[in-house]
C-alpha cells in the first residue's frame, strides 16, 4: 500500500486497541490514546525504510535517504544469506527484512528500552521521529515538497514536547499498563510493533504479498509472500486502496476512538 493508507491503518489499529482495552478494564488515558495513535500511524510507514523512493526516505532529508540505502543493502544481504531454493532471485532488499514480524518485535522492544533507559529525552526522540512520519503520512498533500520539511519538523518537535508533557502529568499515561518502578513508558513500544505489523498486513493484501513470517520457512521458501488468494489482491495505489480501504480505515478509527472514550 501507499504511505497515506499505511498511516491511516496504523492510527485506526491503535484506536481499536484503545476500544479493546476499555472493554477489558484497562482504559487508556486520553494522552495515551492520542500519542499511541500518532506513533502507530508513523510506525506504519517505518518498514519501508528499505525503499529509497518511499515516504520515509524523504522525511528527514539526506539523513533518511542515506539510512534507507544502508537498510536496503543490509536487507538484501540478509535475503541472499538466508534464502532457500524456492525463493526468487532479486536485486534489492525491499519487502524483505523490515517487513517481517521479527523486525517489528525488535523495533518495538528497542523503542521501549530507549524510553525506559533514556528517560524524557528518549521519549521525546521516539515521539519526534514518529510525529514526523505521521504528519508525512496523514497530511501527505500539505507535507509534499522539500520546502515544507522544516515546517513538518518544527510541528513534530512542538507536538512531541507538548504530548510528552501531557503524559508526564500524574494519571495521564506514563505508567499505563506497566506501573512498577522503572517501567514508565514501557508501553510506548506497543504502537511501534503494531504499526509495523499493520504495514506488513497491508502489503500482504497487494499483488506481491509480504514475507511477514520470516525466518519461519514455508515449504521450499523462507521468504514466503503471505497474502490472500491472488484474485483478492490489489495493486498499490489502486482504486481499491483509495476509495475502499482508506475510507474504511477512517470509519473504523472513528468507531474505535469513540468506544475507547466510552462514547458508544
Amino acid at each position: 500500500m501507499m504511505g497515506p493508507a499505511h498511516s491511516l491503518s496504523g492510527a485506526a489499529a491503535w484506536l481499536g486497541v484503545g476500544a479493546a482495552a476499555t472493554a477489558f478494564g484497562y482504559p487508556m488515558p486520553l494522552p495515551v490514546l492520542l500519542v499511541g495513535s500518532l506513533v502507530c500511524a508513523g510506525a506504519a510507514l517505518a518498514p519501508d525504510l528499505d525503499h529509497k523512493a518511499a515516504t520515509i526516505s524523504r522525511a528527514f532529508g539526506p539523513v533518511s535517504r542515506w539510512i534507507c540505502e544502508i537498510v536496503d543493502k543490509l536487507s538484501y544481504a540478509v535475503y541472499r544469506a538466508t534464502r532457500k531454493p524456492g525463493d526468487a532471485r532479486r536485486t534489492g532488499g525491499h519487502r524483505t527484512l523490515t517487513h517481517t514480524w521479527l523486525w517489528a518485535v525488535l523495533i518495538g522492544v528497542g523503542s521501549s528500552a530507549v524510553a525506559i533507559t533514556c528517560g524524557r529525552w528518549g521519549v521525546l526522540a521516539i515521539l519526534f521521529v514518529h510525529m514526523v512520519l505521521a504528519i508525512e503520512g496523514l497530511l501527505w498533500r500539505a507535507a509534499r515538497g522539500s520546502s515544507s520539511d522544516v515546517l513538518v519538523w518544527l510541528l513534530a518537535a512542538t507536538s512531541a514536547w507538548i504530548l510528552a508533557g501531557m503524559l508526564d502529568e500524574p494519571g495521564q499515561g506514563a505508567d499505563w499498563l506497566f506501573s512498577d518502578p522503572g517501567q514508565a513508558y514501557m508501553w510506548l513500544g506497543l504502537p511501534v510493533v503494531l504499526g509495523a505489523l499493520v504495514h506488513d498486513i497491508g502489503d500482504a493484501l497487494t499483488v506481491s504479498g509480504c514475507p511477514v513470517l520470516w525466518p519461519i520457512p514455508v515449504g521450499r521458501k523462507r521468504w514466503y509472500p503471505v497474502g490472500p488468494p491472488k484474485v483478492l489482491r490489489f495493486r498499490a495505489g489502486s482504486w481499491v486502496e483509495l476509495r475502499v480501504l482508506m475510507p474504511t480505515f477512517m470509519l473504523l478509527g472513528g468507531v474505535g476512538g469513540a468506544a475507547a472514550l466510552n462514547f458508544i
